[in-house]
């Protein structure tokens, strides 16, 4: 099954950049919007490594046609909502299985 990612919000936790992090120039490339799919539960070209380790389980999960995470949480259940393990400016995507 294939299974369609998108970016949909960053957040950004400007006190707790403040106080744990070390001054960067750079932290993240994903744009809100941006889209990808992944065949077979691979991670899709150009998605970023960190956040793939974050949404990996639920993505291999839906490609496999599983899916009802957590006994009912998403509004539909061949879908996730996962954000990537950045603690300062966490992106968060939606993980859904598309026909084709």
């Amino acid at each position: 099954m294939r299974i369609k990612i998108t970016a949909v919000r960053q957040t950004e936790y400007a006190d707790l950049m403040a106080r744990y992090e070390n001054p960067i120039e750079h932290s993240c490339d994903v744009k809100e919007g941006e889209a990808w799919i992944s065949e077979g539960g691979e991670c899709p070209a150009g998605l970023c490594p960190a956040a793939w380790y974050s949404m990996k389980p639920f993505v291999e999960s839906l490609s496999r046609g599983e899916g009802n995470f957590y006994d009912g949480w998403m509004k539909d259940p061949m879908s996730a909502m996962i954000s990537c393990n950045d603690g300062f400016r966490p992106m968060s995507f939606y993980i859904e299985a598309i026909e084709g």
